[in-house]
């Protein structure tokens, strides 16, 4: 019964959507719906108030979004092709690899104009996303003014890393470390941290207690602090080798919502590492 209501429904979204004028491709967006996290924030900083018609329901969600506070301004989607037709929107900006195939196929079949936004994997891939994204909504000035407020938080954090150069590693749970193929990685070598000789390369993977003890980085980087365990890959976390060796002063806090996605989300991870730095920097 569920799957016939949703093609039920799926047919009288065609139907409407058969009624939509689609902007030609040249044209900056007028009504713009966002149904991805990272399109949310881009979206928040670089589009004109007037043209957002929608993002995504992650966009107040204080563990994902750093824009929390401004999003809250504008209507938000569901999580299906169904609650974006509604909004007659002349583009949608969507994840490329999280966003449900079949959702991106029936937002295809409704013949509306989306834009992938892709992750990105390091600071120079984040100022290019900006950039395109700014020219995507027809406002390259605002690229303009976010980059410069990019380029001042580098510049605050360089000054604070001077006498900061350590290893470290950012491990979930389970003991899954990140590597230097992604954003997160790129954000701790700008703090002066990088990962010790021995380290996952590329995307990362699982590094078993006793060869993280081994490699023994400075610091230990966490997505959020954690005391007791309530699962096995928390087990890891707290078990007493790493305690002992990683008491609270060893242990950076870098929250998951300063590593997802560029745009403005650099500017408050970068001053966040400013403070974390001058915590922790010697002779500071």
């Amino acid at each position: 019964m569920r799957v016939w209501l949703r093609w039920w429904v799926f047919g009288l979204c065609l139907a409407f959507g058969s009624f939509l004028t689609p902007s030609h491709a040249a044209d900056p967006p007028r009504r713009v719906v966002s149904f991805n996290v990272c399109a949310d924030q881009l979206v928040v900083a670089l589009a004109e108030p007037g043209q957002i018609a929608a993002l995504s329901p992650h966009a107040i969600n204080e563990l994902l979004s750093t824009v929390t506070d401004k999003a809250r301004a504008y209507p938000r989607t569901g999580w299906t092709a169904e609650s974006v037709v509604p909004f007659a929107p002349d583009l949608v900006l969507l994840g490329y690899s999280w966003d449900r195939s079949p959702t991106m196929q029936m937002m295809r079949a409704l013949g509306l104009r989306l834009a992938p936004i892709g992750l990105v994997n390091d600071i120079d891939g984040a100022l290019a996303q900006v950039h395109e994204v700014a020219a995507l909504l027809g406002h390259p000035e605002r690229a303009a003014a976010l980059l410069d407020e990019i380029a001042a938080a580098r510049g605050r954090l360089a000054d604070a890393r001077r006498s900061m150069s350590s290893t470290a590693l950012l491990v979930t749970h389970g003991g899954y470390t990140v590597g230097p193929t992604s954003l997160a990685a790129a954000l701790m070598v700008e703090a002066g941290l990088k990962p010790p000789a021995g380290a996952p390369s590329g995307y990362g993977g699982f590094v078993p207690l006793e060869q993280l003890i081994t490699l023994r980085p400075d610091y230990l980087v966490l997505a959020n602090a954690i005391e007791t365990p309530d699962s096995q890959g928390t087990l890891y976390l707290t078990h007493p080798a790493l305690r002992a060796l990683y008491p609270p002063e060893r242990r950076i806090i870098l929250p998951t919502r300063y590593t997802l996605c560029g745009g403005p989300s650099l500017v408050v991870a970068l001053d966040y590492l400013t403070r974390v730095v001058k915590r922790v920097a010697p002779g500071r």
